[in-house]
């Protein structure tokens, strides 16, 4: 049964190809939490097979990725944090997490739009306090981009390599994740000391 499950899905990104890989990846980043395990994974795969390009697999769902996380970060930066709260609701998002993604953005700064990219829960919605703050555009560009770009390599990666052993996906999958959270915290450490060294210079 699970087996035909993840056919069926290998054989839906293979049919909407690098536009729809692109699609998918905007509403991950975006407003609707879709998890991106469920495309880059099998586009991985179809690269491993030769029926896509993983390159080009790789630039949509970055591009993608950073094209959501801009949408949600001119939302939040037009419309401010009441409408978030008001419309939010029916895309899974309540006050008590924006007051978390808030927290989270003020405590580890303009780096969070990075390193937030990569900690499942989080990654959806981290946009949201970068434009209620005002942050720089290209600055949040940049570190999206990083930051979604590491992702999405993974999740490809995982893709090409272990094909359609699902189990050692899954395996691999939670491996990479807690590499990926063990990074985010000595990035930020790093990021906290040489903030706190410039402003000492």
């Amino acid at each position: 049964m699970i087996h035909e499950i993840a056919n069926t899905i290998i054989e839906s990104i293979g049919s909407i190809g690098y536009i729809g890989i692109f699609f998918l990846m905007f509403l991950e980043s975006s407003f609707f939490p879709f998890p991106s395990e469920v495309v880059m994974i099998p586009a991985g795969y179809l690269a491993f097979k030769g029926e896509m390009n993983i390159y080009l697999a790789l630039i949509a769902g970055i591009l993608g990725s950073v094209s959501g996380a801009v949408f949600n970060y001119y939302l939040a930066l037009h419309f401010g944090r009441k409408f978030l709260l008001k419309y939010g609701k029916y895309f899974f998002l309540k006050e008590e997490s924006l007051d978390k993604l808030e927290i989270f953005f003020s405590k580890h700064g303009e780096v969070s739009t990075f390193n937030g990219r990569l900690i499942p829960g989080i990654r959806q919605y981290i946009s949201l306090p970068a434009g209620l703050s005002k942050m720089n555009i290209y600055k949040f560009s940049l570190f999206t981009a990083l930051g979604a770009g590491i992702w999405v390599i993974v999740l490809t990666a995982l893709g090409y390599f272990l094909g359609s052993n699902e189990d050692m996906v899954k395996e691999y999958l939670h491996t990479a994740t807690l590499i990926a959270i063990i990074s985010v915290g000595f990035i930020t450490l790093f990021y906290i000391i040489r903030t706190k060294v410039r402003k000492k210079l």
